[in-house]
């Protein structure tokens, strides 16, 4: 495996509310080596969003990094400031899809002048006087239709699928190395999203990049991603190739989400129970009360990540053991 271009080590991030403190994330550990796309995998509120946000420097106030590293190009950006952050990094060297291609837009202004106020702001000096070019350039490279004229257009004026390519290309207009792409194709209908997904893999090959890729379904994590880290309750708990996933999850958690997508589905059950608070999670592995094969010692101290075969890793002492309910993995 090639080196990592962005390596997340022993994270944990806390945010203050009116309720309590809340551990969103514990320890998460992430490796994205260069040219590869890695995807996060975890139900609703298992802290994925905010791992991105912790990646981008964009944590809301009250949150609070409370150890590890986030290194990227061999710089922490959990210890870089806010000035570090916009000037080098968030922009220019990383760049953002998000998730509603429906709202990322101002409806009030013209295509053209919000992708341009971008790079205004995060292309290097020496692209002056050619920013529209580029921009052109990009949006045919995204098979936007009819580019030199989409600029003047506005975002109503454009299909779902059509946005979401805009946007691809605004991520992409100051030539990242690292691409974040936060579920952006939740919104689409299946027959574009497909061809987003294509389109991605595509532009990661042609313009060198590495991709994060955020999602909660295995199927697109199937079609997209070289590898997948699963996260549940702000946990790292399992990571491996894509292929050797899929085929054999080691983790209960990452059994059960397999089970639960529609081509393995063989009730409509789903996984019992919810994702715990945060504010007062369980005590060692945060899945224990939801997982058919628990023990009493999951309970008590959170396991270690132990290395399988073929760079696959998992946090469970009883990984090896067949239970009720997985589907066929």
């Amino acid at each position: 495996m090639s080196e990592a271009l962005l390596r997340v080590s022993g994270l944990a991030i806390s945010v203050a509310g009116d309720d309590g403190v809340a551990g969103i994330l514990e320890h998460v550990d992430l490796a994205i080596p260069k040219g590869h796309i890695v995807g996060v995998v975890g139900e609703s509120g298992c802290g994925k969003s905010t791992l991105v946000k912790a990646i981008l420097g964009i944590l809301p106030p009250r949150a609070r990094v409370d150890a590890g590293t986030i290194v990227f190009d061999g710089r922490d950006l959990a210890r870089l400031d806010e000035e570090a952050m916009q000037r080098e990094i968030r922009g220019s060297a990383i760049g953002f899809i998000p998730q509603d291609p429906f709202l990322a837009l101002n409806p009030v202004f013209r295509v053209g002048t919000q992708m341009l106020e971008t790079m205004r702001w995060h292309a290097p000096p020496q692209w002056k006087g050619q920013h529209r070019q580029r921009l052109v350039q990009l949006l045919r490279a995204v098979q936007v239709p009819d580019p030199e004229r989409a600029l003047e257009r506005y975002p109503h004026e454009f299909s779902g699928g059509q946005r979401q390519r805009l946007l691809i290309a605004a991520a992409l207009s100051c030539q990242p190395r690292l691409l974040i792409a936060d579920e952006p194709t939740t919104a689409l209908d299946v027959t574009t999203q497909r061809q987003v997904l294509k389109l991605l893999r595509d532009l990661v090959a042609e313009f060198d990049l590495s991709m994060l890729f955020v999602t909660h379904d295995f199927g697109v994590v199937a079609q997209l991603c070289d590898s997948v880290s699963v996260i549940y309750a702000g946990q790292t708990v399992e990571a491996a190739p894509t292929r050797s996933l899929i085929d054999n999850p080691a983790h209960p958690y990452a059994r059960l989400l397999l089970a639960c997508h529609p081509d393995r589905a063989v009730d409509l059950a789903g996984i019992p129970g919810s994702v715990p608070s945060l504010i007062e999670p369980p005590s060692g592995c945060r899945f224990h009360p939801r997982c058919p094969i628990a023990v009493t010692a999951c309970a008590v101290t959170r396991p270690p990540i132990v290395e399988l075969a073929g760079a696959h890793a998992v946090a469970c002492p009883r990984h090896e053991l067949a239970f009720p309910g997985a589907g066929d993995a």
